[in-house]
């Protein structure tokens, strides 16, 4: 029976307090005394609401201004050319030229072999050219001859045919014996390895003394050609028309930020297909590197400048807030209210984000104090904090105010 009773008494209570104004006007209406304690409560709430204190906020200007189209993306640099030295003809490596990490330039001497049994060998390919040569003049002389009597007709045709075939056999010969001689002589020169192109040489795998083949494997060094040099980078698809039609205008300028350095190149080519898996298109930027601030394998910060777009309208990266809704961002308009403003971000530049749409540009935006404002609220314009004047962007109107 308690058990009902109870159940009773909660959904009167229920029922009192979701018509609780109702209920006010009713008990009013018939017993006037109490009127003044029932209009007490919503009368302190209002007064609640009006004596609230306002925001803080500190604001900046929501400007147009050219900015520029960017495509940012993280990049890793590759050397313009890694060649492998091996060696091309089965010898013993006599001498190494260079020491590890060295810096080398096209032509340089890095790795001298044996050489000595090709030398034999050349020489005596060269002998047997000299003797091909001597037996070439002595069939020549033999058909000369050959032709002088039948032309007094003392000896047959045939006589002078056999002595004709002996001079083009013994061309041949020659010819044979002078392309043996090149291929030894083109064996010679792979006994002094120089290197291919500029730049910087890895580790020496192969010391002195060690035999090495033709078929070898494993290189003896590594080239690197450092400058100039690649900096590789994912273009999204959604991005890639807009880098299409900026390199069909003209050179597309990139930066590679390492550290605190800036390396300047432009977009040497872009992949023939999109990477499925990623959606993306793999460029390379061309990049100038005469201090070597790149190096191979680095990851790099990328930044390809498509154009500038003039009219923007750009406000502080602390400005726009996420919510459920999307991006968004705090104006006060006459000084003393905050509107919550949705806003759509096209890019970020640097520490700004430009707004496709939203705001117009002139608006005051709340850059420091949004945590504690909704639709609105009362603010009250202060200066940055932590400064004498007014930041660049921020309000004047209130650095004055600190100032005055």
């Amino acid at each position: 029976m308690s058990r009902v009773i109870f159940a009773v008494l909660v959904v009167a209570a229920s029922l009192l307090w979701w018509k609780r104004e109702d209920a006010g006007r009713f008990v009013a209406e018939r017993v006037p005394a109490a009127a003044p304690y029932l209009a007490a409560a919503p009368a302190s709430q209002a007064a609640a609401q009006r004596a609230a204190p306002a925001v803080p906020v500190v604001l900046a200007n929501a400007d147009r201004k050219p900015l520029p189209v960017t495509i940012d993306a993280v990049g890793t640099v590759q050397p313009l050319a890694s060649i492998q030295i091996k060696a091309r003809v089965d010898s013993q490596i006599t001498s190494i030229a260079v020491q590890e990490g060295a810096k080398v330039k096209e032509g340089d001497l890095l790795v001298t072999l044996d050489n000595r049994a090709i030398k034999a060998q050349l020489a005596q390919a060269e002998a047997l050219v000299a003797k091909d040569r001597a037996q070439l003049e002595q069939a020549r002389r033999d058909l000369a001859r050959a032709e002088d009597l039948l032309a007094k007709r003392i000896t047959t045709e045939v006589q002078r045919d056999t002595y004709a075939t002996a001079v083009k056999v013994q061309e041949a010969q020659l010819a044979a014996d002078e392309a043996s001689r090149a291929n030894l002589a083109t064996a010679l020169s792979y006994t002094e390895i120089r290197a291919p192109v500029s730049g910087r040489i890895g580790s020496i795998a192969l010391k002195e003394g060690t035999m090495v083949k033709a078929v070898d494997t494993q290189a003896i060094m590594t080239v690197n050609q450092l400058d100039p040099i690649y900096a590789s980078f994912a273009v999204p698809q959604s991005l890639f028309g807009d880098l299409r039609r900026a390199m069909s205008a003209g050179k597309v300028a990139v930066e590679a930020r390492v550290g605190d350095g800036v390396s300047t190149g432009t977009v040497a080519f872009t992949e023939n297909t999109v990477d499925l898996a990623t959606g993306t298109v793999l460029a390379k930027a061309l990049m100038d590197n005469a201090d070597e601030r790149l190096w191979p394998g680095a990851f790099v910060s990328v930044r390809v400048v498509l154009g500038i777009q003039s009219g923007a309208v750009a406000v502080p990266s602390a400005a726009v807030q996420i919510g459920q809704q999307g991006n968004y961002v705090f104006v006060v308009r006459d000084g003393r209210k905050a509107e919550l403003v949705p806003v759509t971000v096209a890019r970020t530049v640097g520490n700004e984000s430009v707004i496709s749409s939203g705001l117009s540009g002139g608006e005051r935006v709340v850059v420091d104090g949004q945590l504690r404002l909704v639709n609105g609220a009362a603010v009250q314009v202060v200066p940055a904090r932590g400064s004498e004047g007014v930041a660049k962007g921020l309000d004047p109107e209130a650095g004055a105010q600190r100032r005055s």
